[in-house]
């Protein structure tokens, strides 16, 4: 993780007492989940999806559309949910998505989205919950 300062932080041992091993490796060591391994791919319902590591809420269920990807995929996020920076890894040059509350690794934005917006935010369902509306 860089040193941006967030609101909400942790030690190594306290994210690692709080997320899963799999939610550890992408979200605090920007890895990447398995495409399709995620139930969360699947949502359908209305609702929220918040970060798994701060419970920030991050993308409304309107917003959230079948890329085809194997990762949840949304238009937009919640306004000044996210914060973006360039990611040059593999190889390649990306726009990394992280939660603007504290700092984790969620995936990546691409210009290749539907209307409205034309952006594909493609997230690992791993690095987030989902609340339905009631």
């Amino acid at each position: 993780m860089d040193a941006h300062a967030y609101p909400v932080t942790r030690s190594e041992a306290e994210w690692r007492k709080k997320l899963t091993p799999e939610q550890f490796q992408v979200m605090r060591e920007h890895g990447t989940e398995r495409p399709g391994s995620c139930a969360l791919l699947h949502e359908k319902r209305q609702g929220t999806f918040s970060c798994a590591g701060c419970d920030t809420p991050l993308f409304a269920s309107t917003l959230k559309f079948e890329s085809g990807t194997g990762w949840p995929s949304f238009n937009d996020p919640i306004p000044g949910s996210v914060e973006t920076e360039t990611d040059h890894s593999y190889g390649m040059v990306r726009t990394e998505v992280h939660c603007a509350t504290c700092g984790s690794h969620l995936g990546h934005v691409f210009p290749d989205g539907p209307p409205p917006t034309g952006l594909r935010y493609c997230i690992n369902g791993v690095a987030l919950n989902f609340a339905p509306n009631a």
